[in-house]
């Protein structure tokens, strides 16, 4: 399993482009919890800092500056997700065609074990005779 993975590994590198990587590292940070915490405090921030500011605060309610961070935090995120899923495909790929590569050669071994131990079977029934 070890093996598989460091190859697979080797030849997903040699492939990734700035924007995979770029997305594969955002994908990581955007889907932790870490990251929805973190958001959720500064919404709860911003809102309580403009509903009790003493003057009228910089996006009083309804929030729309807020609405229209979050919209485009949304919008960047989509495709770069949608990016990172597809290359998380990729890989998916590339570790079922290893295994079937695996199956067929432990298929081919089989058989040849088998054909010498039926050769083994008669030379001894041979000799029985």
């Amino acid at each position: 399993m070890v093996k598989k993975e460091g190859i697979i590994k080797k030849v997903l590198k040699k492939e990734r482009t700035f924007g995979q990587k770029a997305a594969d590292i955002l994908t990581k940070i955007a889907g932790s919890w870490t990251f929805i915490i973190l958001l959720l405090v500064l919404i709860a921030a911003w809102i309580y800092l403009n509903v009790t500011a003493y003057v009228q605060g910089w996006d009083p309610w309804p929030f729309i500056i807020l609405n229209l961070c979050l919209s485009c935090l949304a919008a960047l995120q989509a495709p770069i997700i949608l990016m990172s899923q597809n290359r998380q495909g990729q890989k998916d790929r590339l570790k079922i065609e290893y295994d079937y590569q695996v199956n067929r050669k432990a298929e081919k071994e089989i058989q040849e074990v088998k054909t010498m131990l039926t050769r083994i079977e008669r030379k001894m029934n041979k000799k029985k005779k």
